[in-house]
Parts: structure tokens; sequence; C-alpha cells
């Protein structure tokens, strides 16, 4: 059941993990999850292990669009928050992937000019993951004159060729898999992100910490007792990196239900949207659906961890596509639904507005995106179980029946039984 322990209204509640069942979550993460304190923590935790094992998955990939482009399970992340607002606990990313890096640097420092940054990545073939935990550094380096990230970071997004002409020699890294997660305030992800149209912005997913984190007791656990966790969690995901990477190129793919899904997600989310934000937000929600599809195969690889230490030998052989579970779609939707409310507040903020308008999306798209998964003849039950997926609580989701009745876009035909409008 899909945990709803929070008091703030559910339609303008901006975090993620209260709306997760995180039982569903693979079994990997399950005991890191346990060590954050606070649903803030649990969402900087769930962004942050997503971001980095997606660095550990060689070999993986998703086609998507009419070209049928190849994409890797690679995230690109920037936390915002201010001070003792949680973010601290985004490094225990750092220790989920150390035993993986000790084996196969992946590494790169943030504290990188361009050129070795470009050297170290072209020496790891062309994969790597940033981990950052004071955006200053990142914004820092890229203030310097020998400094390129921000097209680098960009082209890496889209796994586009990346170059570097020095001295009249010209090196090449041509599918670029590159990972990041970087921590911050707002005048350093500012800093990084100055303006709306370079393009950067879309590809870069941000995730809004508001608040501080109240002190509690229950932090002074031993020091053993996360390490040991954290130790196990990173083992387990070397030997699935060590499985991929032997392991012939495989496929990931969404099932029929789950693509139409996502696609009526899309087209009951934009115009939401734009109308309110501005046709410069179109890309953020076009984009946003291969960000859901990168954290569902993130997901879904993790899963295949236990399979991996008990039957190795026979996963190696098997090449058939890895096919998304309906729980990971779900989580990675939820997640990506609110991470497009995260980045319409970052929007505004860098556009000089106050984010009013984030908040107020939530109602009106959610009921859209409801509305429109329903058959035209549907049951209360149906109702129910539909927004329970989409971690709506059901009296929200009966209020919502209610007012559809009012303004005539559903009609009961008898009790507990209902029909849309035609259309």
């Amino acid at each position: 059941m899909i945990k709803n322990s929070y008091s703030v209204d559910a339609e303008t509640d901006l975090r993620i993990t209260p709306y997760l069942n995180e039982a569903a979550l693979p079994a990997m993460i399950r005991p890191v999850m346990s060590l954050a304190q606070s649903d803030a923590e649990k969402d900087i935790l769930l962004m942050s292990l997503l971001t980095a094992a997606g660095s550990c998955m060689p070999n993986l990939y998703f086609r998507y669009g009419t070209t049928a482009k190849q994409y890797y399970p690679n995230l690109q992340c920037f936390i915002v928050g201010s001070a003792a607002s949680g973010k601290g606990i985004a490094n225990l990313a750092l220790e989920f992937v150390r035993t993986v890096h000790e084996c196969s640097p992946l590494i790169i420092p943030g504290d990188s000019t361009f050129p070795a940054f470009f050297r170290q990545l072209e020496s790891q073939y062309g994969r790597g993951y940033i981990h950052e935990s004071e955006g200053s550094v990142i914004t820092d380096i890229w203030r310097s004159s020998t400094a390129n990230y921000n097209t680098a970071l960009r082209k890496a997004a889209e796994h586009e060729p990346v170059s570097r002409s020095r001295y009249g020699e010209m090196a090449v890294i041509r599918c670029p898999q590159v990972s990041m997660l970087v921590t911050g305030t707002f005048s350093q992800y500012h800093a990084l992100v100055p303006s709306t149209e370079n393009g950067y912005f879309s590809r870069l997913l941000t995730l809004i910490v508001d608040g501080t984190t109240p002190f509690s007791g229950s932090y002074m656990q031993p020091a053993a007792y996360s390490d040991s966790i954290i130790q196990t969690a990173s083992m387990q995901l070397y030997k699935l990196y060590e499985y991929l990477y032997f392991a012939r190129p495989r496929e990931f793919r969404l099932t029929d239900s789950q693509c139409e899904r996502l696609g009526s997600h899309l087209e009951t989310a934009y115009p939401t949207l734009i109308s309110m934000l501005g046709s410069g937000f179109h890309s953020v929600v076009i984009r946003m659906s291969v960000h859901i599809e990168r954290m569902a195969m993130i997901l879904s690889a993790m899963r295949m961890a236990a399979k991996v230490e008990s039957n190795r030998d026979a996963l190696l052989k098997d090449n058939a596509p890895l096919v998304c579970l309906d729980e990971d779609y779900r989580t990675a939707e939820l997640t990506g639904n609110k991470l497009i409310l995260h980045m319409a507040q970052a929007y505004q903020l860098i556009k000089g507005r106050e984010p009013e308008l984030a908040p107020k999306v939530k109602p009106l798209d959610q009921r859209q995106i409801l509305l429109s998964l329903l058959p035209d003849k549907f049951e209360s039950k149906e109702l129910v179980e539909e927004a329970k997926s989409q971690g709506i609580p059901r009296r929200t989701v009966l209020r919502w029946n209610d007012e559809w009745l009012q303004a005539g876009i559903v009609f009961k035909i008898k009790h507990g039984i209902y029909r849309k409008k035609a259309m």
C-alpha cells in the first residue's frame, strides 16, 4: 500500500517518496533508503542512488523516438538546497559506487579542468561518474577559460560525440556515457545553468529541497551500522556491473501499455505546463520522457542483482530484452511527474520570478492524466486503483470524481459505475 503519512495536501506536495511504495523498490537499495531520517533526505537519497547506479550499467540501452536512437542509463542531477537541508546524505551515493570504482576506474573529480576531464573520460572508454557535494567546485571550474563542461555535458546527456582539439590534433569520444550528481545552493545551480534557453537546463534533472533537517536522537546510530548497509549494496552493484560489462549489449523495453501511458502523460502534461510557464518549458516536458525511461531502466536493472549472484553463467547467455516491471515504471513515472514540478520552480527562479505557479500545475495536470487513462465506462474501484498507482490518495480522487460529476465531465450510470463525457 502506498505510504501516505504526510499532512500537506497531496495536490501541492512536491515530495517524492511519501507517494512511493518503498516496499516495491529494488532490494538492492531498500536498506540504504532506510538510513534517511526525513522525507527530504529520502528524496535526495533516491535521486542520488539512481544517478550513481546508472553510471555502473554498461551495455544496457533503450531505443527512443522515430530514429530509434540508443540511450543509456546515465542521469545528470543537481540537488538544490540550503545549509542543513539534508543534502549531505547524497554522499552515500559515492560510497555506493566505491567498489565498482576500485575495480574499474569510474569516478571523475569535479575539480578537474576540461582537458583533464576529457583525458580521464577517454581513458575510461567514455564512461564516468562526477560526484560533487559542493556546487561551487563545479561552477568555479566552469568559469575558467579552459573549461567547456556545459557543451560537453549537454552532448553527453544525449550521447553525442564530444571532441577536443589541441595542437592541430582532434580527439573524439563518440558515445559519452556520463552520470553526474551535484548538490549545492541555488546561486551555485544558477551559475551552472544561467539560462533556460541553452539546452542544458532540460537535460539536467533538478530536485529542490526546502527547509532544514531537524535534529533527532535517531541520528546517533553507530557508524558501523550505516557502513555495513552501504558496503553490502556497493558489492551487489559491483557484481551487477561485472555481469553487464562482460555481457552482450542488452536492450531495455517498456511494455506496450507502459509506452501508451507515457505518451498519454506527455500529451496531457504538455499543454497545461506550457500554458502556465510559456513555450520555453516545452523541452523539459518532452525530455522528461527520456528521464523517466532511464529511471525505469535503472530500477529494472537493479533487480537483476539477485539473479546475477545465483545464476550468472546462464544470464551471460541470455540476450533477450530486459522488460520493465509495472512497479518500476510506476516509480519512475511518479518521480518524473514530481521532478517536472521541481524544474518548473527552477525555471521560474532562473527567470527571476517567484515560483508560485509550480504547485498549481499539479492538480490540473494529474487530473487530466488520470481521467485520460480511465476507460470510457469505469467503476469506482478502477478509479481508486488507477489513482493509487499514481500516488493519489483515495479521498482526493473521490473528491475529484464528485467535481467531474458536477462539471458534467463524468456521468453516473448507477451506484459505483460512471461514464466519461464523449469528446
